[in-house]
């Protein structure tokens, strides 16, 4: 099904794919750590330090959203690698140019269908 990709390249996006992962899962890990509750010494820490934690844990929430967001779309691209339907589009069954698939290997769509 994948007939539009070569072998060298079917090999370079699923190198592309497994460093995206691998990146990830070190990021996650740190979001993991800044997500963990504060404990401040009321008596030590001004108010705006604690309201600077506060705001901190919020954009790491939002951070970490978008890594699992990223992280389903890496599976995803990973399972169709397996069945043989990676880079052929889930919207209107055209082939992805591997242009494409090298700058976003986890995308589901072509360009046109993205938009």
């Amino acid at each position: 099904m994948m007939k539009h990709l070569t072998p060298y390249q079917i090999d370079q996006l699923t190198d592309e794919l497994d460093a995206a992962l691998s990146k990830l899962e070190r990021s996650m890990r740190v979001t993991d750590d800044a997500l963990r509750p504060v404990h401040l010494d009321q008596s030590a820490v001004g108010r705006l330090s604690r309201i600077d934690s506060l705001q901190n844990q919020g954009l790491t929430r939002n951070l970490r959203d978008r890594e699992q967001a990223k992280l389903g779309q890496i599976v995803s691209a990973l399972e169709r690698m397996e069945k043989g339907r990676y880079g052929i589009c889930i919207e209107c069954g055209g082939d992805i140019p591997f242009e494409r698939l090298l700058v976003f290997p986890e995308t589901p769509s072509c360009a046109a269908c993205a938009l």
